[in-house]
């Protein structure tokens, strides 16, 4: 099956509500990490590239589904962080919140901590971080994401720093 065979709109989501993120992202790693190991080892790092980018398609696919679901404003992002957090999968610390900016670190990141268990930090950081910048352009375009380190780069906190601009 190619892209362009895939289905343009794809049936709604219920996994990340029925599982949970964290429970999710470790089902998909334990079956993604070998299948993108043994492609690795057969056709080369470039497969690395396409997992990169396909992961960021679906994260800005995801993005569009969520503003479509619950609005595209800061509050809106706010209250999906939910399904992120949901069984203690992250510790936030909120800095700012002041309907334009969403300011938060991450500090305590129990996906870090899963895919250190697996043994696939590099494949995390592909799998999980990369997803953060590509899903914010799904849910709003005019929203600017920054992040200067993450946990699992080996730094002490993730710093999430959003700008909605005037909603």
């Amino acid at each position: 099956m190619t892209k362009s065979d895939s289905p343009k709109t794809p049936p709604p989501d219920r996994l990340t509500q029925e599982l949970g993120v964290l429970l999710r992202r470790e089902t998909e790693a334990r079956i993604l990490a070998p299948v993108i190991s043994a492609l690795a080892d057969r056709f080369g790092a470039e497969v690395l590239d396409v997992v990169r980018e396909t992961i960021i398609d679906i994260a800005r696919d995801q993005g569009a589904a969520l503003a479509k679901e619950h609005g595209a404003d800061s509050s809106a992002f706010q209250d999906t962080l939910q399904y992120w957090t949901a069984n203690n999968a992250l510790e936030i610390e909120v800095l700012r919140d002041d309907g334009r900016h969403l300011d938060f670190n991450v500090t305590r990141c129990r996906y870090a901590e899963m895919y250190r268990s697996l043994g696939i930090e590099d494949l995390g950081a592909i799998l999980s971080c990369n997803r953060d910048g590509a899903l914010i352009e799904g849910f709003n375009p005019d929203a600017k994401f920054e992040r200067a380190q993450t946990i699992l780069a080996g730094a002490s906190c993730c710093t999430f720093r959003y700008d909605f601009g005037d909603s």
